[in-house]
């Protein structure tokens, strides 16, 4: 009797031929024992639901979103998307249940995952956010219900910034949250955690934030991930951030929460992390 092929899982966005997924996922499937394939799908910007259908229609297991067609997946899956999913207006994760298609957005677990691997406190934390869109919406409410106390939201556009803070104003947990400029940003305030999540370290760039913005241990974060730290990084270390990050953790722990909604076993991130660190640097 022949042997049933692999179910298959892809990455869909455009461009999508960089994506490090497939070889996360594959490392994910050899450490679980897990018999799935894994590719790309380079979906044309105005075909991508015709994609998706004929993806599932075909077998797929799940499915994988990146830029840009995360807010058409939250459009796809909105009848069956999850808190996350409806919190950040986007999906990064899609599978088929009961002949129904679900979205999750996997974003916001995987960065609080990463922090807490790096020893981040966020219980109580203060955090300061640059930035208010998409990849700031995705993370806020994870942030929330990890425990932050407060969370100031600063943007080049502060009507986003305050739209953003007061669309979660009622998640619950405490935290307060306040949008403004940079320029509005209150003095003499100091951070436990500062994040970056403008598209800034792609021009090598930081964003304008106030001197003396890390309290003591405070750590610095940018979403985006390089060979060597970003702008926003060496920004942070020179104005005294005890830590500085970048987003490849990140990367890979939601990949593993991804993994994890569709097969139901949660992989190690951590040697993954560990290699792909290696290749980047290479």
């Amino acid at each position: 009797m022949p042997l049933a092929a692999p179910t298959r899982y892809a990455v869909i966005g455009n461009p999508v031929a960089h994506s490090k997924s497939p070889w996360i996922h594959a490392r994910f499937a050899e450490q679980t024992g897990q018999q799935l394939a894994y590719g790309t799908i380079c979906a044309p910007v105005d075909e991508f639901a015709s994609q998706v259908r004929d993806f599932f229609a075909a077998g797929g297991g799940g499915l994988n979103v990146t830029v840009p067609f995360k807010l058409q997946a939250f459009d796809l899956a909105q009848d069956h998307a999850s808190a996350r999913a409806r919190a950040a207006g986007a999906v990064n994760t899609l599978w088929m249940s009961n002949g129904q298609l679900h979205g999750c957005n996997t974003d916001g677990v995987g960065l609080v995952n990463d922090l807490r691997r790096l020893g981040a406190r966020l219980a109580g934390a203060r955090v300061l956010l640059a930035g208010a869109g998409g990849a700031a919406r995705g993370i806020v409410l994870p942030l929330i219900e990890a425990g932050c106390a407060s969370i100031d939201i600063a943007n080049r556009t502060p009507a986003r910034a305050v739209e953003l803070a007061a669309s979660f104003a009622g998640a619950g947990h405490g935290a307060a949250l306040r949008g403004t400029s940079y320029a509005d940003l209150p003095a003499g305030t100091q951070w436990d955690l500062v994040i970056n999540a403008t598209a800034s370290s792609l021009s090598d760039e930081a964003p304008p934030l106030p001197a003396r913005a890390y309290a003591a241990g405070g750590l610095a974060y940018d979403l985006m991930y390089a060979a060597r730290p970003t702008a926003f990084m060496r920004q942070a270390a020179a104005d005294g951030a005890a830590g500085t990050a970048d987003g490849l953790g990140m990367l890979v722990e939601q990949a593993a929460e991804s993994f994890f909604i569709w097969r139901g076993v949660r992989p190690d991130p951590a040697p993954v992390l560990a290699d792909l660190r290696k290749q980047l640097s290479a």
